[in-house]
């Protein structure tokens, strides 16, 4: 499924670069260096750049509410486990449970 959706921006990727093979010169305006490029690479170069860029920001941005979210669900296990001890205590202080009414007719019916 994955494919299926890949499949055109991998086709357009390759269109992009077959149509745009001119040579282009990439400058630094207070240095002297150039580099000569087809126009293809260094616009796809400079989208990859800024791309990784962006998810970087993305995940950094995120880390402050995953290590909120890994908090939380370790205090939720605390609880659970607290729960789980507090119904043991209970089950134990109340003795046998006496079964459901009925229960017994169910058995002389059989």
């Amino acid at each position: 499924m994955q494919w299926l959706m890949l499949l055109p921006l991998l086709l357009f990727l390759v269109l992009f670069g077959v149509s745009n093979r001119q040579e282009v010169a990439l400058t630094l305006w207070p240095f002297d260096l150039a580099w000569v490029t087809p126009l293809a690479v260094s616009v796809l170069l400079f989208s990859a750049v800024f791309f990784l860029l962006g998810a970087a920001i993305a995940w950094t941005t995120g880390l402050k509410h995953r290590g909120r979210a890994r908090q939380l669900e370790q205090a939720v296990r605390v609880l659970e486990a607290e729960v789980a001890e507090h119904r043991a205590v209970q089950a134990k202080d109340l003795g046998a449970v006496p079964p459901p009414p009925g229960a017994g007719l169910a058995l002389m019916r059989r």
